[in-house]
């Protein structure tokens, strides 16, 4: 079955530089004329991390006259030309006054045809130590937040690889009858390849579900974790286990600030999935239909899905109803249809004149609209078998049942 998903997750921000006490300096001149050296270097906060943007200068006279300005970019780096001599190196921010500077450094050397290396680094302790304590106060504060940022950012990036492996097991596993019949051969038994397949997603699920188990354990907060554990759960068929991290899953997103329709949905169709396979119908019904409603655009997916699951479980006429459901929200959606006329088909009679099937009300119009929809699709050449023994005249206008059973 088709699961589709938006599944990243987003990394906290660190915070950023402090506003500071500001020292003087004067005015700019122009670039420089003549022989040359360059300069480059990172400016870094009191945090330990890049300033973002402000300007750094030259001076030869200690800072009061700027004889070369560079522009800081947004990851602290700055670089330019130079004419060779010893300088005191400024840097201000964006707001520091014309005769104020917040950092420098004297005895810096450009040397012709070389390019020096010189940092901007307010974070060494003769920096931090003239700070006023209200100042190291925040800055205290700031560096606590970026720690914990930068931790956070650690397991949202792990969490973020193992949720693309996990993409792709999701693919293979549902990929995986076809990858069994490839491996064994058109020569192998059903039984063989059968056990191939459930060999394969075994493999599958179980690498999500390790996964899964350590990422929601370092990062509890994050509901599409949670929502792929459920997943892999399910298809290993540990019922109990998938109810409770699907129900831990639309827990998680009830206090989410920013909800996601998606995650919500798959949860409560994995709710209902589990619920169909332990033979609960009224649950499942109102678990998938809670899917519909939370997240509408997928409504026809979720359940069409419950259909398949029944069909699956051999359930006609709770297959018959979900059906009917799906047909109401996505009408163009062929297979519906056909799990309609599936589920029907159980009940035909057969002529005992002309030995052809009596086909019960709506099994022959479901079918037709099958075809209409899917002319070539899968089942096509079985459904037209089927109207092709029945004796029942066919309707060309399909009319869904109005209430689910």
């Amino acid at each position: 079955m088709r699961r589709t998903i938006s599944l990243w997750l987003g990394l906290p921000a660190a915070a950023g530089l402090l506003a500071f006490a500001v020292l003087p300096v004067l005015a700019q001149t122009p670039p420089p004329l003549g022989p040359t050296g360059k300069i480059h270097g990172r400016v870094i906060s009191p945090t330990g991390l890049p300033v973002t943007g402000g300007v750094v200068s030259l001076s030869t006279d200690g800072g009061h006259t700027s004889k070369y300005t560079f522009q800081v970019s947004s990851t602290g780096d700055f670089a330019g030309e130079a004419a060779p001599a010893t300088y005191t190196i400024v840097y201000r921010q964006l707001d520091t006054p014309p005769d104020k500077m917040v950092d420098y450094k004297d005895g810096v050397k450009v040397v012709f045809g070389q390019d020096v290396l010189q940092d901007i680094d307010m974070s060494r302790k003769e920096f931090v130590d003239g700070l006023s304590p209200e100042v190291k106060k925040q800055l205290e504060e700031m560096k606590k937040h970026n720690a914990e940022a930068m931790k956070t950012n650690e397991i949202v990036k792990v969490a973020n690889a193992d949720l693309a492996v996990v993409g792709q097991d999701i693919k293979d596993a549902d990929a995986a009858a076809v990858t069994a019949r490839q491996t064994l051969g058109a020569t192998a038994s059903t039984a063989d390849v059968e056990a191939k397949e459930a060999e394969i997603k075994a493999a599958k699920y179980t690498e999500i579900e390790t996964l899964m188990l350590k990422d929601t354990a370092a990062k509890p907060d994050a509901s599409p974790l949670w929502m792929r554990l459920g997943q892999a759960q399910l298809g290993l068929k540990k019922y109990d286990e998938a109810e409770a991290t699907f129900k831990k899953t639309l827990e998680v997103e009830a206090a989410s600030k920013k909800p996601n329709l998606q995650v919500q949905g798959n949860a409560q169709s994995g709710l209902g999935e589990v619920y169909a396979r332990e033979g609960k119908v009224p649950e499942a019904n109102a678990a998938y239909d809670a899917a519909a409603k939370v997240d509408p655009t997928s409504a026809g997916l979720y359940l069409k899905n419950e259909a398949v699951i029944f069909s699956q479980l051999g359930n006609a006429d709770a297959q018959a109803a979900a059906a009917d459901e799906a047909i109401k929200v996505a009408p163009n959606l062929a297979l519906p249809y056909y799990l309609k006329g599936q589920a029907l088909i159980g009940k035909a009679d057969v002529d005992p004149k002309t030995g052809r099937y009596i086909l019960p009300p709506g099994c022959a119009e479901a079918y037709q609209k099958y075809l209409e929809l899917a002319p070539t699709g899968q089942f096509a050449n079985d459904v037209k078998g089927i109207l092709a023994q029945a004796a029942t005249k066919v309707d060309t206008t399909y009319k869904a049942s109005k209430t689910k059973k």
